[in-house]
């Protein structure tokens, strides 16, 4: 086993690696089987040292024998180990068929599942259903899944849990919920968003030995990125730094009533290392965010001719946090479309922007599933169903660069490069979040970092934070609590 890698594929292409290893790299695809089978279950020693019976469901494919392996394995190493063919026996084929022959031959044989038999086991195996699946699972299958699902026994899935779209990330109708997951050869996107993290557990790699250069041959559909990989973005700064020379961020919004999601975008930005943040708001909220922190310069607004002396000084607008959607939320809009300098912008400004539609390309988009569901004019379920294809959508129709919010977090640029952010934590799910985020991508792009950067380094660590900042417990989780965490590892802490 290795740790996650960094480049991410779509199901074809991890089957067209798989055929390179077997027809370019002379790899015979009974020994990649085997490989799958010893790297699965020294995982599932690996996870749970003390397990003694194992119960191991197969379907009639590669990843049905890659269970047969594992049962194999087990038998041989004086395991009590059960095994489910969920198909019948004579559609076994090629590989498969050997690999069940295999395990027959070390005294194994399928029997019937009941519940009794999944709830004493100390662990199941899912070798169901592999990446191939793209539409929704029915009859046994279905059956089956929902009893594995039933059992209070934990479930180890091979590759992929069962029901799990590898594109996506979306469930097809019903998906084995596994403690863990163990993915070869490739790391499918869709384990990563959407339903996938999940669905899959923990996750575990192993790229079973696949020659370096067969990966050369296909196409990375997207990169993983780490807070860790993309801090050498901000290096330590020189003694002579002003704040000058870190920039100056306009955060407009908080229309009456909504005073503390600009506050805390402004205090974001500031904790990130931007030189000056004015906080442009309705007239009403200007004492008190100056007294809650003085450090932010705030100035009442009433309309666009308050907003333009302000927009002159700006190196960066955010734009969003507390907006609304009155007159003059999009007063506000409007004037904000007509700098010159680089937008970020979130919440009821994206909702405005669904209403009245702008390309550009200076500008970094923040949606969560939501408001992206309104910029595109569809549900949020049918967003939520195809992440990849709606951030593809969103970039296109709005251009600059997207952030597609939620559990794997997706960065799109101007060029077509797809990153995706696995940090973060459920506590996240909480007022603020996204107003904090604002802040932090508004603050890198004041410190000269191209969107892109800014947008991918923003998200990196705004969820680290928030994982730092989960120790205490994820519920109850405050986007204000990030603050401290940030500054620490902005500073490389």
């Amino acid at each position: 086993m290795s740790s996650l890698p960094h480049k991410l594929y779509r199901a074809a292409d991890v089957r067209e690696l798989d055929r390179i290893a077997i027809e370019e790299f002379s790899i015979p695809g009974i020994d990649l089987m085997t490989r799958a089978g010893e790297a699965a279950f020294a995982a599932l020693q690996f996870r749970w040292p003390g397990a003694r019976r194992i119960v191991v469901v197969c379907g009639a494919g590669n990843n049905g024998g890659d269970g047969f392996v594992v049962a194999r394995l087990a038998r041989v190493q004086g395991l009590a180990v059960s095994v489910v063919v969920a198909t019948s026996l004579e559609s076994l084929k090629g590989d498969a068929k050997l690999a069940y022959e295999s395990m027959v031959a070390a005294g194994v044989e399928p029997q019937a599942i009941t519940s009794e038999l999944l709830a004493d086991a100390d662990v199941v195996v899912d070798a169901l259903l592999g990446t191939g699946l793209d539409r929704e699972v029915g009859g046994v299958l279905r059956d089956v899944i929902v009893e594995m699902n039933a059992a209070t026994t934990p479930v180890f899935a091979i590759d992929i849990p069962s029901g799990l779209n590898a594109d996506s990330g979306a469930v097809m109708g019903v998906a084995i919920n596994a403690a863990a997951t163990i993915s070869f050869i490739g790391l499918k996107q869709g384990m990563l968003t959407g339903d996938g993290p999940a669905y899959c557990g923990e996750i575990l790699f192993d790229d079973l030995d696949i020659p370096l250069a067969a990966y050369d041959k296909v196409v990375v559909a997207a990169e993983r990125i780490e807070y860790d990989e993309l801090s050498a973005l901000l290096p330590r700064r020189a003694r002579t730094t002003h704040k000058g020379d870190c920039g100056h961020v306009l955060v407009i919004g908080g229309a009456p009533g909504m005073s503390g999601a600009v506050r805390m975008a402004g205090e974001a930005a500031l904790r990130c290392g931007a030189g000056l943040v004015t906080i442009a708001t309705a007239i009403e909220h200007a004492a008190i965010i100056s007294q809650t922190r003085p450090e932010l310069m705030v100035q009442g607004v009433n309309d666009a001719s308050d907003l333009r002396p302000l927009m002159k000084k700006a190196d960066v607008i955010a734009i969003g946090p507390g907006l609304g959607r009155s007159r003059w939320g999009v007063a506000m809009l409007d004037a904000a479309l007509s700098a010159d300098v680089p937008l970020v912008v979130d919440a009821d400004a994206l909702n405005l922007l669904a209403v009245e539609p702008h390309l550009r390309d200076d500008w970094v988009l923040t949606p969560h599933p939501g408001e992206a569901a309104r910029l595109l004019n569809i549900s949020t379920p049918e967003v939520q169903a195809e992440r990849f294809s709606a951030i593809d959508k969103l970039q296109c129709k709005y251009g600059g660069v997207v952030a597609l919010k939620g559990s794997g977090t997706l960065v799109l640029d101007q060029d077509g490069a797809l990153s995706l952010c696995d940090s973060g934590n459920p506590g996240m799910a909480s007022g603020g979040m996204g107003d904090v985020l604002t802040g932090v991508i508004a603050a890198l792009i004041a410190q000269r970092l191209e969107l892109t950067a800014a947008a991918k380094l923003g998200v990196c660590l705004h969820a680290s934070a928030a994982d730092r900042a989960s120790v205490a417990g994820e519920r109850g989780l405050l986007a204000s609590d990030l603050m401290p965490h940030l500054r620490k590892l902005v500073n490389g802490l």
